[in-house]
């Protein structure tokens, strides 16, 4: 008998369907005294056919295996392939009456039993039904090279995601405290990163419309707790953020500071908006420059307390603020209703997907207002055709950055990275 490959394992090149396919090319030459049976194992309830009941089953067979009258394979699926001599016609019936004996309780066995249908196992005549056989073996070899495929593929995308995934030391209440009470007395302004917004017309260069100003999380964390995956605890996190919006928020309240003095954007919380440190900040800022400043807000944020958040889009719009909704996925907007959530402007992240099914989304987007999308991530070339394509002028990105970069010796050699 032809050994399974071991339970749970990845099939092998030589699987028992390649084995099996093998075996039946040749004895295209020798079909006349060959026959076989399929005993549909596979069909039983999932506690009959567990490894020991396969092995169990297989092992029915062994003595006409022993005297070379039949080949026994057993598939990943627990089904049994049988190819024996005629002459071993009856002892291979009276191993198949074993069988159904030893499952008589599922009810595979039993609907069998009651309808008079060969649901236990298809019998073959080679002679006959070479080519039917053939054509069955070849199948469950594409079926299960398909499923190894898939396994393979699901394997590489989980290492790939724990790959991704931050390591370090968890982020608890007390290493929060510490980094607190660090960001207080820290020099962040080499931590400030820029990155630009801007409109791109045809084939004209990208002209800066606004700048974001953020912390470079990845920078901070480096910097401050190496050890330490930040995302380990969201909650955490989430107030780390607003502990950092308090001191972004200062800095940019020092005189000598002359950020304010251009068009700029500024990730802030929900809660931000709402605190002393932000009416401080507003104090501080010229009346005519409020318009030309966004406030950028995360959607969690604003789901997490939407009266919140409304109460925060009127204060900032009463003072002349923009406000733009953060880090939207296309398949996040049928859910975030930029009008009703009184937003000036959304930021989508770009992804190769969003080529797909071209006009539908196309629409979707048109109803939300193009004008109002900032399309963001832009990290090559075929973000910005895709925006022309569906009518977005507005795009952010490492792409657009270089270019921006390059066309100002000022800035070549810098690189911008995204909040997070």
């Amino acid at each position: 008998m032809m050994n399974a490959p071991p339970s749970g394992g990845m099939p092998r090149p030589n699987s028992q369907e390649s084995l099996l396919l093998d075996y039946i090319h040749r004895l295209e030459r020798h079909r006349h005294d060959r026959r076989a049976v399929h005993v549909h194992l596979s069909g039983l309830q999932a506690q009959n056919r567990r490894e020991h009941h396969t092995r169990i089953a297989g092992n029915t067979f062994e003595n006409l295996v022993k005297l070379m009258q039949a080949q026994v394979f057993t598939m990943a699926n627990a089904d049994l392939m049988i190819i024996y001599k005629v002459q071993a016609q009856e002892e291979v019936e009276a191993s198949v009456v074993k069988l159904r004996f030893l499952f008589s309780d599922d009810p595979l066995v039993i609907e069998e039993s009651r309808t008079r249908q060969a649901l236990f196992c298809t019998w073959y005549s080679l002679d006959k039904e070479y080519d039917m056989l053939l054509a069955l073996a070849q199948k469950l070899v594409q079926d299960e090279n398909a499923k190894r495929n898939a396994a393979s593929d699901r394997k590489a995308q989980e290492a790939k995601v724990l790959a991704q995934r931050p390591k370090g030391s968890p982020f608890t209440p007390e290493l929060l405290h510490r980094v607190e009470s660090s960001l207080g007395q820290a020099d962040l302004a080499n931590l400030m990163r820029r990155q630009a917004v801007c409109a791109v017309v045809g084939k004209s260069p990208p002209t800066p419309v606004f700048h974001e100003l953020f912390i470079s999380i990845a920078d901070l964390r480096q910097t401050l707790f190496p050890s330490v995956n930040v995302n380990s605890s969201p909650w955490l996190f989430q107030q780390l953020t607003e502990t950092l919006d308090r001191r972004v928020l200062s800095m940019l309240n020092k005189h000598d500071d002359r950020t304010l003095e251009g068009d700029i954007s500024i990730n802030l919380n929900v809660s931000t908006i709402l605190s002393p440190e932000f009416l401080v900040f507003d104090d501080n800022v010229k009346a005519g420059m409020r318009g030309t400043i966004v406030l950028e807000l995360q959607k969690v944020d604003i789901f997490a307390d939407l009266g919140g958040y409304l109460f925060a889009r009127d204060f900032a719009h009463d003072r002349g603020y923009r406000i733009c909704i953060d880090g939207l996925t296309y398949s996040q907007l049928p859910f975030v209703d930029r009008e009703r959530l009184g937003a000036d402007l959304i930021k989508l992240v770009w992804d190769p997907s969003l080529t797909e099914e071209k006009d539908k989304k196309t629409e979707a987007l048109r109803r939300i207002g193009v004008t109002r999308i900032i399309l963001c991530r832009c990290d090559n070339q075929a973000g910005i055709e895709y925006g022309h394509s569906v009518g977005i002028t507005l795009f952010q990105g490492r792409h657009i950055e270089s270019i921006v970069q390059q066309g100002d010796p000022r800035k070549r050699g810098l690189r911008a990275r995204p909040r997070g």
